[in-house]
């Protein structure tokens, strides 16, 4: 069974979960703008004016353009696909006839963008076709559908990313043999995404931030990429990084310290923000459980670097992975303002979370991020975490 034929068949059980009669996503010319949805389903291409249907008694119908017609019908994904000449119109109301929806759930949101596919003037057609009919007032946001559908992964997806999160994991190891004092980020940059190239692979993200580097205290903090900073004896590296592998990404950090002439080790507080680092997310590891909001979870983290003596961390502890690095949905955020509704999700098994957390330090910034996939008893480590500051002799 392919990854999409695991997916159309998960969404079933989803519209039960949360009381949504139908899942209706309505699209066009998808090339130049699609729903963020449709890449998790399936190749759902549209020229023309497009429905993906979904019933909560797991009936599938697609209704497209003729000529999109046999691209959709090809991939098995639906029980019926209806090609249209004229207007979707009547094909569309047919099928609501048919299955007498309560409630239609489209894909419109405030928070989630990869929840809000729904374009304003699709809006306005599909309420001029539903205008004078039962349904008109029916339409209501399918959010939790969209979050759930791309954020609770199947067996083959999970499979998928940990080869990816195995294959980046293959990378950071890899640098021990060519990491050198007196390096640039811009040098480090180049052989890392020659790496990925190497390898057949990609970036799980855009390709001049990936990796992001951080060489020193003095280097630019951020989604920045690489700067001119040069690694030195005393100073620490960090690196943000990734690959897409059969569409899906990983994403972890890992981080070096730079050891002066005849140091044996890393200064005590080196060690001692890495521990602090690496403690607070295992700390995260073993508190998180299905059903507990995101909040509570960054939460935990976010007391325990406070406690170790550090300022309070001021990003979020973890965001979804999946089809992009940032897979969006609920995720271990803060109760602040910018997240929006985020922070109060509920968590569930089949999801895959990064733990992240970093301290700015006179050393340099000291960041680990570790992918982890919920399970219904808690969460496991979809790739080997660092454990261990990696020290670089000269």
């Amino acid at each position: 069974m392919s990854v999409y034929q695991e997916k159309v068949q998960q969404v079933a059980g989803l519209l039960d979960e949360f009381d949504l009669d139908m899942w209706l996503i309505f699209v066009r010319e998808t090339a130049e703008h699609t729903d963020p949805v449709l890449k998790v389903l399936g190749h759902l291409g549209a020229v023309w004016s497009a429905a993906f249907m979904f019933h909560r008694s797991g009936e599938r119908i697609a209704i497209t353009g003729l000529g999109d017609d046999e691209a959709i019908r090809s991939q098995g994904l639906f029980d019926e696909v209806i090609p249209y000449q004229l207007s979707i119109k009547e094909p569309l109301l047919q099928v609501l006839d048919k299955w007498q929806p309560k409630s239609i759930g489209v894909n419109y949101s405030q928070s989630d963008v990869s929840a809000d596919g729904l374009t304003y003037g699709m809006l306005l057609n599909l309420q001029s076709y539903l205008a004078q009919t039962p349904y008109a007032d029916r339409l209501v946001s399918a959010e939790d559908v969209c979050e759930a559908v791309r954020s609770r992964k199947t067996p083959a997806e999970i499979e998928t990313m940990h080869t990816a999160g195995m294959s980046a994991l293959s990378i950071f190891e890899g640098m021990a043999g060519w990491l050198r004092n007196g390096m640039s980020e811009k040098e480090i940059f180049a052989r890392v995404q020659q790496q990925v190239r190497d390898m057949g692979l990609e970036n799980s993200w855009d390709d001049a931030h990936c990796p992001g580097l951080n060489a020193g205290p003095n280097s630019p903090w951020g989604h920045f990429g690489a700067s001119d900073e040069v690694v030195r004896p005393g100073v620490t590296l960090n690196m943000d990084f990734g690959v897409k592998q059969d569409g899906f990404c990983s994403d972890n950090q890992r981080v070096w310290y730079f050891m002066r002439e005849g140091e044996t080790d890393a200064p005590e507080g080196v060690k001692h923000a890495f521990t602090s680092v690496r403690d607070g997310i295992q700390a995260a590891f073993d508190a998180v459980k299905p059903g507990m909001q995101g909040w509570e979870v960054d939460a935990v983290a976010r007391k325990f670097i406070v406690d170790a003596g550090y300022p309070e961390y001021p990003h979020a502890l973890g965001h979804q992975v999946g089809r992009y690095a940032h897979d969006g949905g609920v995720g271990f955020y803060p109760r602040w303002e910018r997240y929006g509704n985020k922070p109060f999700g509920r968590v569930a098994a089949g999801q895959v979370f990064t733990l992240e957390f970093g301290v700015r330090t006179e050393w340099g910034y000291i960041s680990i991020e570790e992918m982890i996939v919920l399970r219904e008893h808690g969460a496991e480590w979809l790739v080997p975490p660092q454990k261990e500051l990696w020290l670089v002799r000269l």
